[in-house]
């Protein structure tokens, strides 16, 4: 059971024939390699390409286990170009082959080819590929399942939708294969092999000399906690107050840093409002997916409220858009949202429920002196737009029936 990833598709469709390297990245299990094969199809039938000129090599297909380093890659793919014309090849987890970026670099110098790559790292672009391939990439960032794909999923496979969607979606998240499921148990137990699938292979590893136990525990109270304060000193001081173990600031940070690179979560820094300037070392984090929180709650609950927020962030990243918490001298907004150089204020709100919880959103502007468009966000009903500030229900923004406005 599939969907077409269209906007992934109208991205990248305008890069099938370019020498630039089309490099997608995204977590496991999100959907990259049902893309790879989506765009395969298209080449083959709009270009009418035949499958000689199409090399595909997945690196987690045991069969292709041997083509491990760059030498006897290059070489595999050379002996499989017998013309002049173009080749189409697609390369599917790269990560796992030595000095990659040596045999995409000699590729795109020496043959006729359009190269595509997938990988579940955020930093494949840093390193040697930044530096043997500077701005010879495309950089296209994979997420799950937005609340829309979801609906779309369900009514394009002809299957019932959950009794409240949105519920099921903020709970369960989107990660494509979870669909399968139809229980709970079932779909935690698929997020769990997930979760512990990308510890093993991408950051505890053969290679890896961090503590497995130790790295398991931090991971799931920092994923548990997106979207509040972070501070590493206070999950330092917690985790050697109770497990006695000699946990530093310094190890919390390169925890985070291998979350983030293996797209399980976004580190997001704080925008001071009045200055318009980043301050770089004070920062959330956000889960790439909801359906985490529920593994890393121990308990099964979830705050509906940072769970509401953390989803937002997600949609909003979804949408292309470069997004920042919004300090202000009296406190925060939720979200500063970037792109092409207009910007917009969000505040998200799971209910607004008495005239306290409306006053602590809406005033949350008072002190912004930025003309920019200012939201609130919530699933109520009813607009409560004032004061020049735009109250919007979340599901009619998800679904598209109403829009951010940036200036």
């Amino acid at each position: 059971m599939l969907i077409k990833r269209n906007k992934y598709l109208n991205e990248i469709r305008k890069y099938y024939d370019s020498n630039l390297i089309k490099v997608i990245t995204g977590i496991r299990r999100s959907g990259k390699s049902i893309l790879l094969e989506q765009i395969q199809e298209e080449i083959k039938n709009n270009n009418s390409i035949d499958n000689e000129h199409i090399i595909v090599i997945n690196f987690e297909d045991l069969k292709y286990s041997k083509l491990n380093n760059s030498e006897k890659l290059n070489e595999y793919i050379i002996n499989k170009i017998l013309d002049d014309n173009k080749y189409y090849v697609f390369l599917d987890e790269i990560q796992h082959v030595h000095d990659f970026e040596k045999v995409l670099a000699s590729l795109k110098a020496t043959q006729n080819i359009s190269l595509f790559v997938t990988g579940s790292n955020s930093k494949l672009l840093s390193g040697k590929l930044a530096t043997l391939l500077v701005g010879r990439c495309k950089e296209f960032k994979v997420m799950p399942f937005s609340f829309q794909e979801t609906i779309d999923f369900y009514k394009e496979n002809n299957l019932p939708l959950p009794a409240k969607p949105f519920n099921d979606y903020l709970r369960y998240g989107g990660m494509p294969q979870r669909f399968d499921y139809n229980n709970e148990e079932d779909i935690k137990s698929y997020l769990k092999e997930i979760f512990y699938g990308i510890i093993d292979k991408d950051i505890c590893n053969s290679k890896s000399k961090i503590n497995k136990d130790t790295f398991i525990s931090i991971a799931k109270y920092i994923i548990a906690n997106s979207s509040k304060e972070f501070s590493a000193e206070k999950i330092s001081e917690y985790f050697n107050r109770y497990n006695k173990e000699n946990i530093s600031p310094k190890h919390i940070y390169r925890y985070l840093e291998k979350l983030e690179q293996a797209c399980l979560i976004n580190r997001v820094h704080r925008y001071d409002v009045a200055s318009k300037r980043n301050l770089k070392n004070i920062e959330k984090q956000f889960v790439v997916d909801n359906g985490f929180l529920l593994i890393a709650n121990e308990s099964n609950f979830i705050s509906p409220s940072h769970a509401l927020e953390n989803l937002v962030y997600n949609e909003l990243i979804y949408r292309g858009y470069d997004v920042k918490i919004g300090k202000t001298y009296k406190g925060e907004i939720d979200f500063v949202v970037l792109k092409d150089n207009k910007k917009c204020f969000i505040q998200v709100a799971y209910m607004l429920i008495n005239d306290d919880v409306i006053d602590r959103e809406f005033n949350a502007f008072k002190s912004v002196r930025d003309a920019s468009p200012k939201y609130v966000l919530s699933l109520d009903d009813i607009d409560m737009s004032k004061d020049g500030i735009t109250h919007l229900n979340i599901e009619d923004w998800l679904l598209h029936k109403k829009d951010l406005f940036l200036s």
